[in-house]
């Protein structure tokens, strides 16, 4: 008698599982869309910097911290403040760059939404 509900809760449980592993998979292809606004000065797949520093790995690094890169004033204070790019720090800086770290020379206004933030991030997260 015992054996159906916790037959009852695996399948509950796998079928959770499964459900949260698809929306992360369309999570990360949104945020792979989301990234196209960024491609143009940053890539997220090398370790090489264009216009704007590489962004492979970001999550978690000191913000202003990549040698050979030629950060604003304001960024390399930042990071020397202890800015470092964790998921809060990301969502704030991508709302509003010129607000999280005035002075930047990243001239990108940010992104509007809440999930498209977090998309991001997660896409972000995805390459270290």
């Amino acid at each position: 008698m015992k054996k159906r509900p916790v037959l009852l809760s695996i399948c509950s449980i796998t079928s959770l599982l499964v459900m949260t592993s698809t929306v992360s998979a369309q999570d990360l292809e949104n945020g792979r869309r989301a990234f196209r606004s960024c491609a143009s000065c940053h890539s997220v797949d090398s370790e090489r910097s264009g216009f704007g520093p590489y962004l492979k790995g970001v999550v978690g690094r000191p913000a202003g911290s990549l040698a050979g890169y030629r950060y604003s004033e304001a960024m390399k204070a930042a990071g020397a403040g202890g800015l470092v790019w964790d998921e809060a720090a990301l969502a704030e800086f991508l709302s509003s760059p010129k607000k999280k770290v005035p002075g930047t020379k990243m001239s990108f206004g940010g992104l509007w939404t809440t999930s498209e933030i977090d998309d991001l991030i997660g896409y972000l997260r995805a390459n270290p």
